[in-house]
C-alpha cells in the first residue's frame, strides 16, 4: 500500500540534503565540542556554522541562538526562565497556545504566579486591545504563538510585542510552526524570545533552538557544565544541530518556492472539498494562516473515525495536535474559537509538505468523498477531480 502523508505539522521527514550533511557526524567526526583537540575543534566549528544558519533564517545574531532538545524545551526555558527571578507576578498568554506553553503557565500558577489567558475571536486571533487591558504593573512575561499548530492562524505578533515594549515587558513567541514556512525576523516581530524546532522543517527530532535577545534576563532551568553560554548545559547533540543548521539554510533558499507551491495545493484541496462535500467548514482565519495548514470540520461525523478510515487507506492526517493525540477531550483551540464540542470533535487537520503532489491531493479528495458519506450514512459520491 502506498502511504500518503498529510501531517507535516506533526513532523516532517528528514530532507535528503539534511541527512547527507549529518552523516559525517554520525561516523568519523564524533568529537566533543568541548575538547581542545582536532576532533573537538571540528565539532565546535560545525556547531557554530549551524548556529549561523539558524540565526540567518530568523534575522538574529548567532550568539543569541541557544540549542535545545526541541520546541518544548525551548518554550520551557523561555517561559520558566523568564519568570524564575521573580517570586510572583502576572504572566499573560492566550487560550490557543501549545500545551508546552499552557502547562508551563499552569506550573507557574501553582508556584504563585497569576496567569491571564487571553481569549481569541472566532478566527483564532488575539486582539491587541485585549492584551493592553490585561497588563498590570507586575506583568513579568507575555507569550503568544506566531502560528497555531492546529489551525495555522497567524497572530499579530509585531502589534502585540509593541505593546509589551512600551511597558518594558519581555515577549516570547512560540514560532515552532512558523519558522521555515513563512518569513520570520526577530527584529520585525519585536520579540525578546523565540522558540523553534527542527523536526517541523525537515531536520531530525530531538533538536531545537531558543532565540534570546541580548540583554534578556533568563535563569537556566538545567544545571551542569557551561555549554550554550550557560543557558543549556549538557554535551551538544552535534548531529542534530548540524541537521537543524542545514534545514534552516535549505528553508531560506526554498521558502518562497515551497510556500507558493504548497499554497496552490491547499487552495485546490479546499476549493474541491467545498464543491464536493456538504457541511465542510474551515476553522481559523481564511487568509492570515500558514499556507500548508487546513483545519476543517465535517458536520455529522467524528474526526477520529475519519482519521482511522483514512489511515486504513494509507493516508495520514491528524485529528488535531499531535501532542494531544488520544485525548478524550475536544481541541482547546477549536473550543476557544467558539466551536461546539461536537463541531470540534468533527474536525481534522491536513498539513501539506514540500513533497506532496497534486496527484496525492486528488487521491486524498477521492478518499474523503468516499468515506465522509459512508460515515454519515449517506449513499454515493461525485465525479472525480
Amino acid at each position: 500500500m502506498k502511504h500518503l502523508y498529510f501531517d507535516h505539522n506533526a513532523t516532517t521527514p528528514i530532507d535528503e540534503a539534511v541527512l547527507t550533511t549529518m552523516l559525517p557526524y554520525l561516523r568519523g567526526s564524533f568529537g566533543n565540542h568541548s575538547s581542545v583537540h582536532a576532533l573537538g575543534r571540528e565539532a565546535k566549528g560545525a556547531i557554530e556554522q549551524a548556529r549561523l544558519h539558524v540565526a540567518d533564517l530568523i534575522g538574529a545574531v548567532p550568539d543569541e541562538i541557544i540549542f535545545t532538545s526541541g520546541g518544548t524545551e525551548s518554550i520551557n526555558l523561555a517561559v520558566l526562565g523568564a519568570a524564575a527571578s521573580y517570586q510572583g507576578g502576572r504572566i499573560i498568554t492566550s487560550q490557543v497556545e501549545h500545551p508546552a506553553v499552557l502547562n508551563s503557565c499552569a506550573y507557574l500558577e501553582r508556584a504563585g504566579f497569576e496567569v491571564v489567558y487571553l481569549p481569541v475571536d472566532n478566527q483564532g486571533i488575539v486582539k491587541p486591545s485585549q492584551l493592553e487591558n490585561a497588563l498590570s504593573s507586575d506583568t513579568r512575561l507575555i507569550s503568544s504563538m506566531l502560528a497555531n499548530n492546529e489551525t495555522g492562524t497567524i497572530q499579530p505578533i509585531s502589534e502585540l510585542s509593541a505593546i509589551a515594549r512600551q511597558h518594558g515587558i519581555p515577549f516570547h513567541t512560540d514560532a515552532v510552526q512558523a519558522v521555515g514556512k513563512i518569513p520570520v525576523n526577530v527584529d520585525e516581530l519585536g520579540v525578546q524570545l523565540l522558540s523553534l524546532s527542527g523536526h517541523k522543517i525537515y531536520a531530525p527530532k530531538g533538536i531545537g533552538a531558543l532565540y534570546i535577545r541580548c540583554g534578556t534576563k533568563i535563569v537556566p532551568q538545567l544545571y551542569g557544565g557551561h555549554h550554550e553560554r550557560g543557558f543549556r548545559p549538557g554535551t551538544e547533540n552535534i548531529t542534530g544541530i548540524v541537521g537543524l543548521g542545514a534545514a534552516c539554510q535549505l528553508a531560506k533558499q526554498r521558502m518562497a518556492e515551497d510556500s507558493a507551491y504548497i499554497a496552490d495545493l491547499a487552495k485546490t484541496l479546499w476549493r474541491t472539498l467545498n464543491e464536493r462535500i456538504e457541511g465542510v467548514t474551515l476553522n481559523g482565519h481564511a487568509d492570515k494562516k500558514l499556507p500548508a495548514t487546513l483545519n476543517i470540520s465535517l458536520a455529522g461525523i467524528s474526526g477520529e473515525s475519519l482519521l482511522m478510515n483514512l489511515d486504513l487507506e494509507g493516508i495520514a492526517v491528524s485529528a488535531g495536535s499531535a501532542c494531544s493525540a488520544g485525548s478524550l477531550t475536544a481541541s482547546h483551540v477549536l473550543l476557544a474559537l467558539g466551536l461546539s464540542d461536537a463541531q470540534a470533535r468533527s474536525s481534522i487537520r491536513i498539513s501539506i509538505g514540500r513533497g506532496n503532489t497534486l496527484e496525492e491531493v486528488a487521491a486524498l479528495i477521492e478518499a474523503l468523498c468516499r468515506i465522509v458519506p459512508r460515515l454519515r450514512g449517506e449513499g454515493g459520491g461525485q465525479s472525480p477531480l
